[in-house]
């Protein structure tokens, strides 16, 4: 068992890549910043048809709202 183990052991070690941590050159947090800042803070075509079609379901069938409370 030991010597299948051992074949394993170096399979694996051929057969994945040395791990090395990257050096990072710079700070990416102002980057993150920015692309958060750049992103459009707009609600989609399917958003606003979901928020229609579930206050149309509480509406027409008021026995939906306790349930969709309860899975908020």
């Amino acid at each position: 068992m030991n010597e299948d183990n051992h074949k394993l052991r170096l399979l694996l070690k051929d057969a994945l890549p040395p791990e090395t941590a990257p050096d990072l050159t710079r700070d990416l947090w102002p980057q993150m910043l920015r692309r958060i800042d750049a992103q459009p803070a707009r609600v989609s075509v399917w958003d606003w048809a979901m928020a229609a079609f579930l206050a149309a379901g509480c509406l027409l069938v008021p026995e939906l709202l306790p349930v969709l409370l309860y899975h908020l």
